[in-house]
């Protein structure tokens, strides 16, 4: 057993000087293109309605990394934004059709949310017909904001 860990060892400490020395002397990442119109990435359309009717609705835009666009608690929004996103993890995920859901109605509201967010296409509707999607409007509820809330 310790020659078998002693190969191992030395077979990691190899790889990783091999590919040190690879590497060009101070050598850093390249930073990541920008947007081709100049806008933030991170850069999202809410529609959202009280009653779930279109004439009723209000449209947002909402820029974070800077912070911008015309969402009326931008900073907040933008951050609830982060607290959600996780690597490999699409924060705007609709719920499972198997997910187990309480059957409480929490209103006709309904929003859509378009555009970019951490490199994704983002193209994501919100209802509250049920305890989970109920959940999942609380996860985002600044950045789904409606009028009068």
């Amino acid at each position: 057993m310790p020659l078998l860990h002693r190969l191992v060892v030395t077979a990691a400490l190899t790889t990783a000087a091999t590919a040190g020395a690879l590497a060009p002397a101070g050598a850093t990442p390249l930073p990541l293109p920008l947007p081709l119109d100049g806008e933030s990435a991170d850069r999202l359309v809410i529609t959202a309605s009280q009653n779930g009717e279109p004439d009723d609705a209000s449209t947002f835009v909402l820029s974070c990394h800077p912070t911008g666009g015309t969402h009326p608690r931008a900073r907040a929004a933008c951050a609830q934004l982060d607290s959600q996103t996780v690597w490999g993890r699409d924060p705007f995920a609709p719920v499972s059709p198997d997910a187990m859901c309480t059957g409480q109605y929490g209103g006709p509201a309904t929003a859509r949310v378009t555009g970019h967010w951490a490199g994704r296409p983002v193209n994501a509707w919100f209802d509250r017909t049920n305890g989970c999607e109920i959940a999942r409007w609380n996860r985002f509820s600044v950045v789904l904001r409606t009028p009068g809330s």
